[in-house]
């Protein structure tokens, strides 16, 4: 039987330390870092063997897995350190969400210097990431998918394959421009039942069997009580920050531009994450995006 591949993990914060733990238990040897030394920390405490750099993380693996905050750490992290440190047909799996375009220049650096490339963003939270439910959006060659994909499983229960490189990345702008939509509809339906004499667990019990449907209520519902995982049942500790929404509703922002796409409500969406994180809830998830439609800032 052949061995797994050795895995380069780089960026273990919420979401890559999770995805990266499931892998180790899978039976994949993983190096890996993180510029932050309490993830360091964290992945050795679950047991997944940890390098100084990335460079090191990089070198002698198999693929290289890339976990970042934006499309110019990748870009950065791929031209400074990671294309030198590998072994030749390296497969480097960028998870991150980025731009469109970042997404296929990183590819076009990585087959230039003779690697191969895919990108797999991600939907799904921490709790999917925990869990291994992730779903992937995948951007990749044919011939790959027999590679990535039992990779890829051991982290998430959907892999999609939406087309060659840059693909993944395009699908995950327009499902997080949904997301951001229907988590602002979601938060302003709690807020008006709250005023309407409405208790949560009713409301919730309603949307949740009725038309209003949608995971940002079943799953993440921006209320304490309905869903326990939910960040609302921790003081919208993230979770998925509010600057990353922000950031991948200005993502969508820009795609809409380029492709002259007239989307009001996603731009509707995208401004008012901008606002709620510039005024000081960037750290906070997501969904405590309530909060400030309660007290009437956004």
């Amino acid at each position: 039987m052949n061995a797994k591949p050795v895995i380069g993990f780089l960026g273990m914060g919420h979401m890559g330390l999770p995805m990266a733990i499931n892998l180790h238990k899978a039976g994949y040897r993983i190096k890996g870092f993180d510029v932050v030394p309490d993830a360091v920390q964290a992945a050795r405490e679950a047991g997944i063997g940890t390098v100084a750099t990335g460079a090191e993380a990089a070198a002698g693996v198999d693929i290289v897995i890339t976990m970042f905050p934006s499309g110019k750490h990748v870009l950065d992290a791929y031209r400074e350190y990671l294309l030198d440190s590998t072994k030749p047909n390296t497969l480097f799996l960028e998870c991150s969400t980025i731009d469109v375009a970042q997404a296929r220049e990183a590819a076009q650096l990585a087959v230039s210097a003779g690697h191969r490339s895919a990108d797999a963003p991600v939907s799904g939270g921490v709790v999917g990431a925990e869990a291994g439910t992730l779903t992937f959006m995948l951007g990749a060659q044919a011939e790959d998918l027999g590679e990535i994909t039992p990779l890829l499983e051991h982290m998430g229960k959907r892999i999609v394959h939406c087309g060659g490189y840059g693909a993944g990345q395009a699908a995950k702008v327009c499902n997080n421009m949904l997301l951001g939509i229907s988590m602002i509809g979601a938060a302003e339906a709690f807020v008006l039942g709250e005023r309407l004499g409405l208790e949560h667990q009713a409301l919730f019990d309603v949307i949740s069997s009725a038309s209003g449907q949608c995971w940002s209520v079943t799953t993440n519902c921006p209320v304490p009580g309905p869903v326990p995982a939910s960040p609302a049942n921790r003081d919208y500790q993230p979770g998925f920050a509010a600057a990353l929404m922000a950031k991948d509703l200005g993502l969508a922002a820009s795609a809409l531009e380029h492709t002259s796409t007239d989307a009001q409500l996603g731009s509707l969406a995208a401004a008012l994450y901008r606002k709620f994180s510039d005024e000081g809830d960037a750290g906070t998830d997501f969904t405590g995006s309530i909060n400030a439609i309660r007290d009437g800032s956004l």
